[in-house]
């Protein structure tokens, strides 16, 4: 398969940036909010703050996720790569380090609700926007390790 997860660097954020913005440009239900250039400043950010793991493939980054904490803020894969099986090995990297983790998924994203599901989130809530910057309904979930009291 020759993929490898590592730690970002900061000359990662162009292709997480890219990969971000990809996603809300050619998402039908998705605002897009912010510029490309914008995406990849945030992705900085996030990689400056140490949060992001990415996924590698023949030297390219294809995918990422961005953890604060126990929260998982963003996983997105380039569309190229997605249904490989891809995403379930970054989310597994951040579940080999945490006890409990816990994120908010767009309700719109059937495929990502889905994925988390069958990774063993459990829905914990339900929002109606008003909690995030697009202003779309949205799905709180939370993953714990088995063998681990709350």
């Amino acid at each position: 398969m020759s993929i490898r997860v590592r730690p970002a660097r900061p000359t990662d954020a162009g292709r997480t940036g890219s990969i971000l913005h990809a996603f809300a440009r050619d998402t039908a239900w998705m605002p897009e909010l912010w510029s490309e250039a914008e995406t990849i400043a945030h992705c900085g950010k996030m990689i400056d703050r140490g949060w992001v793991t990415v996924l590698e493939h023949r030297g390219r980054v294809e995918g990422f996720l961005a953890r604060d904490g126990e929260e998982i803020v963003a996983l997105y894969l380039a569309p190229s790569v997605q249904a490989r099986g891809w995403g379930a090995v970054l989310l597994r990297a951040a579940q080999d380090r945490c006890e409990r983790l816990h994120l908010r998924a767009f309700a719109a994203n059937g495929p990502a609700n889905r994925f988390y599901e069958r990774n063993g989130f459990t829905v914990a809530g339900r929002g109606t926007g008003a909690e995030n910057d697009e202003n779309l309904p949205d799905i709180a979930y939370v993953w714990i390790r088995e063998n681990v009291t709350a």
